[in-house]
């Protein structure tokens, strides 16, 4: 039996769920439609948003050979084919998914072929294509975002689908339901729908009956896509703005999808890089409530963790010694290292011991001569390093 998503799959753009700046009177691809002609372009953003139906509107609309692909599963053979066709027939729209995922053979396969127009190249990804892909293939494709379907897109999808659905009984809460839940998945919520009236016994479809099958929203947190770390970037920068109210939203999509290991890692890295010599103590403390966390699991380790993401977010900020080893760091990769002072290297009777001066500071030379006077460190404006800065000078006056 064909599933419902299948069946609504749309065949025209007017079909097609959102997507209002590209889709519509005056609006790009309708255009194109309307003028009888196609150009090679890559369409990205989040699943379920009307990627491969717009692929699949613009082929039945203008009446052009296609072939659908998938980069990671199909092989050069595969593509070797398509161009084969494509020469038969004189072009060929040749829809690849994935597109991201595309090794070297094939694109290398592809290129003059789309140079020469006799491949329309369609590629679907949820990746920003910016960084994913190809550079060679992205000068020769129009790149097209969609944008997230909001939940009202989504019922005006859904209660086209209940035509297809014979005797069921929904109302309109139970509609938004399904479409909050989906979270912008057109596909997801499509899914739940048909699930939701074959699971009851009369097609009488409420937010009870929805709830026994799914009640936890759909997230585009795909641990091998973008969007997993576009969550956990967003929940890093959100710490390290010091918005506590964002940094506890991206949390909780972090402990919505169970992704504890995750969330644990990038903390222990936004202490030192973000927070740093602002406030040492909260390394130790975010060991702690790791610790915590993995000792009680979910759903308690929620608790924890919102209390150290607070504080983190709360926390002053110094990203002082992180820029310092990086410095560092980029000096060693440059070749500017150079020799150990002789009177430190072990050993040596020139070695002046701190521990025996007032303060335990004695000055010395410690920098090779290559680097002397090198500046790694700078503090920032906060109390902690301030005083630290107070000290050293304090220590170093004393030379």
């Amino acid at each position: 039996m064909e599933l419902l998503a299948n069946k609504m799959r749309p065949t025209t753009l007017e079909d097609v769920i959102g997507q209002k700046h590209l889709i519509g009177d005056g609006k790009v691809l309708t255009n194109l439609v309307s003028n009888g002609k196609i150009f090679s372009m890559i369409l990205y953003g989040k699943p379920g948003i009307g990627k491969t139906s717009i692929a699949n509107a613009l082929i039945h609309e203008l009446n052009i050979r296609s072939k659908f692909l998938n980069a990671t599963t199909n092989n050069k053979a595969d593509f070797d084919i398509a161009i084969e066709e494509a020469k038969m027939y004189g072009e060929m729209i040749l829809v690849i998914d994935e597109i991201h995922r595309m090794n070297k053979d094939k694109q290398d396969i592809l290129l003059p072929h789309i140079e020469s127009g006799l491949i329309i190249l369609i590629g679907l990804t949820t990746s920003n294509p910016y960084h994913k892909i190809n550079p060679a293939i992205r000068s020769r494709c129009q790149i097209f975002e969609l944008k997230e379907l909001s939940v009202e897109d989504i019922i005006e999808g859904l209660r086209k689908a209940l035509d297809q659905l014979p005797d069921i009984a929904i109302d309109e809460e139970a509609l938004n339901y399904i479409a909050t839940l989906s979270s912008g998945d057109f596909r997801s919520a499509i899914n739940t729908l048909e699930v939701s009236y074959y699971a009851t016994k009369d097609h009488k479809i409420t937010i009870e009956e929805i709830k026994k099958i799914n009640h936890k929203p759909v997230f585009f947190h795909d641990k091998d896509e973008d969007g997993h770390y576009q969550v956990l970037s967003a929940f890093q920068k959100s710490i390290r703005g010091s918005d506590v109210d964002a940094a506890l939203h991206y949390l909780a999509r972090l402990i919505v999808a169970g992704d504890l290991d995750s969330i644990y890692r990038r903390m222990s890295v936004i202490a030192y890089e973000d927070i740093g010599l602002a406030n040492p103590a909260i390394g130790p403390k975010v060991m702690a409530a790791i610790h915590a966390a993995e000792l009680v699991g979910l759903p308690e380790a929620r608790i924890p963790l919102g209390q150290i993401v607070t504080e983190m977010a709360l926390s002053p900020k110094s990203n002082s010694a992180y820029l310092g080893i990086d410095a560092a760091i980029n000096d060693i990769n440059k070749g500017l290292s150079g020799s150990i002072p002789k009177h430190i290297i072990d050993g040596s009777p020139d070695y002046i011991y701190p521990h025996n001066y007032k303060n335990d500071y004695v000055y010395q030379e410690y920098m090779p001569d290559k680097l002397k006077n090198r500046k790694y460190y700078v503090k920032k404006d906060n109390k902690y390093e301030a005083n630290l800065n107070k000290l050293y000078e304090e220590m170093r006056s004393g030379k």
